[in-house]
């Protein structure tokens, strides 16, 4: 729960530091507390934290990390109904209150305790603040205390890589791994578990296939429609199971889970497997999707969705296709190669490495009558092996909104950030 300092001030008419007027009214400001005066010397009748049962007397002052309330904050004059004006120095401890008089001005001070949010937790904890340049490798070192950024048209979005043990949320009942901030401040996390081992089925939510179906493009997409490289009329295997699993586990924290930071499912096509030429996408025909140039062919990820119609929000977002029935989603193949996996190299050391293979929500092409969307493989590559009718690990993850606070926690697995 979270702690409120209720401070009655009765009688503030001892130790002043001056008088003056503003807007023909009379100031007097009055020190609260200093290390000379003692709680019933200086006329503070009373200190009070808030508790299940009400609010519990103490005998201490915040001298740090609390912020006055002013909304809840408030003074009387004497039995009357005139209210006073008051101005707290939280530096100085010091109350200025207007009009004051001789005896009987009552006033009312809530202290809230500071509130952390989680991406300045994220970034304090972060002494290394580094970027990436070469994606043709992977990142296996332990990297606490390092989070790296990238530069997008939207803003600075930060992200892990490689063996961070500094990346754990607790969330919902839930152990989730930071996968980024975004860059509207939310926070990306991939779903642990109920525990935090890192590898085996726990990890996972169930197995699914990506599609039931596989022998047209339109089954890449995470939504579909026949004849239509962007549609959205219909709904994958694997969107059904997440939007069960978010129903029966998430729907109850919908306010603390952001609906706008979206999720892409990258479908701009190609015949080329080297250049995007904007064909193929429908039917049978041969296609290599975004993912497939620039992670195989290029090594060069990225954060930005090519096609505001793959990118997945809900109704109330202001952007995207607003086609999703819940914030929910997976994470992108580009998004394994920011964290240290890299196509086609095994890589059992970074933390998206759970020894099961597990689905991405990036297309990578229809060859020889398949649909491929990639995979993270069990050895941590990201791979193209398995067609969506293969039956693999599902993985939820979800965007924290930009205003969520922490309880507790630095982020490690022992003492992970506590929503």
């Amino acid at each position: 729960m979270k702690k409120r300092l209720l401070l009655g001030v009765f009688g503030i008419i001892v130790l002043c530091l001056g008088v003056f007027v503003f807007a023909n009214r009379e100031y007097q400001s009055v020190p609260i507390m200093d290390e000379e005066t003692k709680l019933e010397e200086s006329n503070i009748i009373g200190v009070y934290i808030e508790s299940e049962d009400g609010y519990t007397k103490t005998d201490t002052i915040p001298e740090s990390g609390y912020t006055l309330n002013e909304e809840q904050s408030y003074c009387k004059v004497g039995d009357s109904n005139i209210d006073a004006t008051i101005n707290y120095n939280v530096n100085t401890k010091t109350l200025s209150v207007s009009p004051i008089t001789t005896k009987g001005t009552k006033c009312y001070l809530y202290f809230d305790e500071d509130q952390t949010l989680l991406k300045d937790a994220i970034l304090a904890n972060a002494t290394t603040q580094t970027t990436r340049t070469d994606f043709s490798t992977t990142v296996e070192e332990t990297t606490t205390g390092t989070i790296y950024y990238a530069d997008t048209s939207k803003g600075r979005t930060y992200y892990f890589a490689g063996n961070p043990t500094d990346n754990w949320v607790q969330f919902a009942g839930f152990y989730w791994r930071i996968i980024r901030i975004n860059e509207d401040g939310s926070v990306r996390l991939i779903y642990n578990g109920t525990g935090t081992v890192t590898t085996g089925t726990n990890t996972q939510i169930q197995t699914s296939t990506f599609n039931s179906s596989y022998n047209n493009n339109m089954y890449v997409g995470y939504m579909y429609q026949r004849g239509q490289v962007h549609g959205l009329t219909s709904d994958s295997t694997i969107k059904g199971v997440l939007d069960t699993w978010y129903q029966n586990n998430l729907q109850s924290y919908a306010s603390q889970i952001s609906t706008e930071a979206g999720f892409c499912g990258d479908r701009q096509p190609s015949t080329s497997s080297t250049t995007s030429n904007g064909s193929g996408g429908t039917g049978t025909t041969q296609t290599y999707y975004g993912a497939y140039i620039r992670l195989i062919t290029n090594k060069a990820p990225t954060f930005e969705c090519q096609n505001g119609s793959d990118l997945y929000t809900v109704a109330s977002s202001n952007q995207g296709n607003k086609a999703l029935d819940y914030p929910i989603g997976l994470i992108t193949a580009d998004e394994v190669v920011y964290a240290g996996g890299t196509f086609g190299i095994e890589n059992s050391s970074y933390y998206l490495n759970t020894g099961q293979d597990y689905w991405t929500m990036s297309s990578n092409g229809f060859r020889n009558n398949l649909a491929i969307v990639f995979i993270v493989y069990s050895d941590g590559r990201i791979y193209d092996d398995d067609y969506v009718a293969f039956s693999i690990g599902v993985r939820p993850v979800i965007n924290l909104s930009a205003d969520i606070t922490i309880k507790s926690g630095n982020g490690t697995s022992t003492s992970p950030y506590e929503i």
